[in-house]
C-alpha cells in the first residue's frame, strides 16, 4: 500500500494513473479509515479550530468560547468520518442504476479517496478570512469523484458525469447536515 502522503500527491497531481492503481489494490475499511480518512479528515478540523482559536484570541473575553469551538471540531471531525461511511454505503445502491459496480470495497475506496482535495484544502481555515479558498480548491474533489467512478467503481463514462452530479448531491446534503449539527455544538 503507498504511504498517505504519495497518495494524497498522486490524486492530485496525476488522479487517473492514481485511480488506476487504487483499483487494483486490496483494501478493507479499516485499513481505508485509520491509514488514510482519519488523518486527513482532520486537516479542516484541526486548521480550523486554530483559525478560529487565533482570530477570537484578539477579542478579548473570548477564551471562554474556545471549549465551544473544541467541541464543534471535534464534532466536525467525528462527523465527517461518519459522512465518508454513509456515502460508501449510498455509492453500492447508486452505481448500479448508472452502470456501475455495487461493490462495496469500490465504493470505499471511491468515497475514502475522493475528497482529498477537499481535505487538503482545509489549511486555508487557519486563516478565516481566506477560508472560501478552501472551498473553492476543494471542489477538486469532485472531478476526484468522476475519475474514481470511472475507474473504481466502474460506472461507464458516458454516465459517470451525471452519477457524479447525484453523488455530489447527496454527499453535500450529508455534509451540509454535518456541518449545521457542529455549528450547533459550538454555542
Amino acid at each position: 500500500m503507498v504511504d498517505i502522503v504519495t497518495r494524497a500527491k498522486n490524486l492530485i497531481m496525476t488522479p487517473k494513473t492514481e485511480w488506476a492503481v487504487i483499483s487494483l489494490e486490496p483494501a478493507d475499511t479499516k485499513s481505508l479509515f485509520t491509514g488514510y480518512v482519519m488523518p486527513l479528515a482532520a486537516i479542516p478540523a484541526v486548521c480550523g479550530f486554530i483559525g478560529l482559536a487565533l482570530f477570537f484570541g484578539m477579542f478579548q473575553g473570548a477564551m471562554a468560547l474556545m471549549p465551544g469551538f473544541l467541541v464543534s471540531s471535534i464534532v466536525t471531525y467525528v462527523l465527517s468520518l461518519v459522512g465518508v461511511f454513509v456515502v460508501a454505503k449510498i455509492i453500492p445502491f447508486l452505481a448500479p442504476k448508472f452502470g456501475g459496480s455495487s461493490d462495496e470495497m469500490s465504493a470505499m475506496k471511491l468515497a475514502a479517496y475522493a475528497p482529498t482535495a477537499s481535505w487538503l484544502a482545509g489549511v486555508f481555515l487557519l486563516v478565516p478570512g481566506i477560508g472560501f479558498l478552501g472551498a473553492l480548491l476543494g471542489l477538486y474533489s469532485i472531478y476526484l469523484y468522476y475519475l474514481g467512478a470511472i475507474a473504481v467503481v466502474k460506472v461507464p463514462q458516458d454516465k459517470a458525469i451525471v452519477f457524479t452530479v447525484v453523488l455530489f448531491i447527496v454527499a453535500l446534503v450529508i455534509f451540509v447536515v454535518i456541518g449545521a449539527v457542529a455549528n450547533a455544538m459550538r454555542f
